[in-house]
C-alpha cells in the first residue's frame, strides 16, 4: 500500500512541477516547500468546485491592495489570527496562496492544526498565477496588471504584468 501512495504522490508531484515552465522557479520552489500542506496546481485550482470555497491570500495587506486573486480573502501572515476566519466551516475547501508558497504553507498549517480538513498550497503562489496570465484585481474589484513583487530577490520570478515594490 505504502509503494503505490509513493507512485502516486510522485505522479501527482510531476504533474504540479510540470505547469512550471522556469525551470530554476520550478527548482527554487521544490526547495523551499516543507510539504506540510497539500499542493494544488493552478490548473486544477481553476477546475476546483467554487461551492463551498474560500480563498485565503495570506500575503500583508499592502501587497493584496495592489492586486489579488479574485474572490480572494486577505488573511496575512505576520499578524494572522485565527478570529479573522472564524465564520468558515472546518469542512471547507480552502486554497490558500502567498506570493510563491512560503507563507501560505506555514498558514495552511496552522489551519489545519485547528481542524480545517481541506486545506491546499496553491503551488507558485500569484506570482505564477499571473506568470499563467491569469487575472488580478485591485480592492475594488478592477482587474489590473499590477503584481506586488515582495521584493526585488523573489520579484526576479515574476516574469508577467507590471511590478510594484
Amino acid at each position: 500500500m505504502y509503494k503505490y501512495f509513493i507512485i502516486l504522490f510522485c505522479f501527482f508531484s510531476s504533474e504540479l512541477i510540470a505547469q512550471i515552465k522556469n525551470p530554476e522557479y520550478k527548482q527554487t520552489l521544490d526547495s523551499i516547500y516543507q510539504n506540510t500542506v497539500p499542493l494544488i496546481s493552478i490548473d486544477e485550482f481553476i477546475k476546483i468546485d467554487k461551492y463551498n470555497l474560500y480563498i485565503f491570500d495570506t500575503r500583508e495587506e499592502d501587497e493584496f491592495n495592489v492586486s489579488h486573486i479574485k474572490n480572494a480573502r486577505n488573511v496575512g501572515s505576520f499578524w494572522f489570527d485565527m478570529r479573522k476566519i472564524y465564520d468558515i466551516p472546518r469542512n471547507s475547501t480552502v486554497i490558500v496562496y502567498c506570493s510563491v508558497g512560503i507563507r501560505s504553507e506555514k498558514i495552511g498549517e496552522k489551519l489545519l492544526v485547528a481542524g480545517y480538513k481541506n486545506v491546499q498550497n496553491l503551488y507558485g503562489g500569484i506570482f505564477e498565477w499571473v506568470n499563467q496570465s491569469h487575472p488580478v484585481y485591485k480592492q475594488n474589484g478592477v482587474q489590473t496588471s499590477e503584481i506586488h513583487t515582495y521584493n526585488e530577490i523573489w520579484g526576479r520570478w515574476v516574469e508577467r504584468g507590471t511590478k510594484v515594490n
